[in-house]
């Protein structure tokens, strides 16, 4: 039997892995105000639409089985667009899935709604704790969905860590560079937090297991993430090691460090946003146990392997990341005053 699953968000990186994906009896729509990347162009039919225009968005979903709802504004965009975006492109896109009559709409949230967790492992019925705008959008967005869930539509919300994987540049970008360029490479305290993070395929592999799970089993919200991970310091160092430089990951004194990395995030002179700036900190890890007793989610990747991997294909193509700078995973980030540390190490 043949699934139509039509992808917001279709020209980021989650998207494009989507596309991507080997899915047997999937065939594709891809949503975004960009093109699709080169690589999944001829895999799906694009429509190119805002996901806050309902008429445009009844009309791509009007075939669709399934909407992968993972259009979002990241935090390098301004407040006013994150909420535009987040929260009522969310709305938008539920109100155009009851007007096609889709069965099922999977959102893609975060587990920054979670804020800036004391508890770890974090269960999905942890306290959400916004602390900054990127977060209270995606809780928000999250509220939006909950609602057409109460009203009978099965509505899977996935969580997931910060995700790695092909064509992931955003801040990831810098650590890659700096590693390239042989440098050490400063984190706030040395790094010594367990944070754990998440491969793009095995975040695909969860939607899929989302996709194709009864409703009873899939209506409902869900962590994921690693379920190997270790500090940043050695996850990172894992990386310098790759580069082959000898170089290695620096302790930064966290009160000063991160005074002045809030300073440059509220001048925008630095990528480095504030609730990062706390998660450099902290440890940052979530309990994947629901998805894994309810779908079957095994994770493959641990941290480590997914950063070697996503290093690996920067390194192959660095010369056209290096281009320009945007704000999407996609892009490489401004890296601002950050450029000018990279002389003192």
């Amino acid at each position: 039997m043949e699934v139509h699953v039509v992808v917001t968000g279709a020209a980021g990186m989650l998207g494009t892995a989507l596309l991507a994906r080997p899915w047997p009896g999937v065939t594709w729509t891809g949503v975004d105000i960009r093109p699709l990347a080169p690589r999944v162009r001829g895999r799906a039919t694009f429509v190119r639409a805002d996901v806050r225009d309902v008429e445009a968005m009844t009309r791509a979903f009007r075939s669709a089985d399934v909407v992968i709802h993972s259009a979002a504004a990241l935090p390098s965009h301004r407040a006013a667009e994150i909420r535009s975006v987040d929260v009522e492109g969310t709305g938008s896109a539920l109100a155009a899935a009851r007007r096609a009559g889709v069965d099922r709409f999977v959102h893609i949230s975060s587990t920054a709604v979670y804020g800036l967790p004391r508890d770890c492992p974090t269960p999905e019925d942890y306290p959400c704790e916004p602390v900054d705008p990127y977060s209270a959008a995606k809780l928000g967005a999250e509220t939006v969905v909950l609602r057409q869930r109460e009203r009978g539509l099965c509505a899977p919300i996935l969580r997931p860590k910060t995700f790695l994987g092909e064509e992931r540049l955003g801040l990831f970008a810098m650590l890659f560079e700096w590693a390239d360029e042989g440098r050490h490479f400063p984190l706030i305290g040395g790094g010594d937090v367990a944070t754990q993070m998440l491969d793009v395929e095995d975040l695909c592999a969860a939607i899929q297991l989302i996709c194709e799970a009864p409703d009873d089993k899939a209506n409902d919200t869900f962590n994921i993430g690693a379920r190997e991970f270790r500090t940043l310091r050695e996850d990172f160092q894992a990386v310098l090691d790759a580069a082959g430089h000898g170089r290695r990951v620096l302790a930064m004194p966290v009160g000063p460090a991160v005074a002045a990395l809030r300073v440059l995030a509220a001048t925008r002179l630095s990528p480095v946003y504030k609730r990062l700036v706390h998660k450099l900190t902290r440890d940052s890890y979530v309990s994947i146990d629901r998805a894994t007793q309810r779908l079957g989610f095994s994770p493959r990747f641990s941290n480590e392997q997914a950063l070697l991997k996503t290093y690996e294909w920067w390194r192959a193509n660095a010369a056209g990341a290096r281009r320009s700078a945007g704000r999407t995973h996609r892009d490489p980030w401004k890296q601002g005053a950050l450029s000018l540390a990279k002389a003192l190490f």
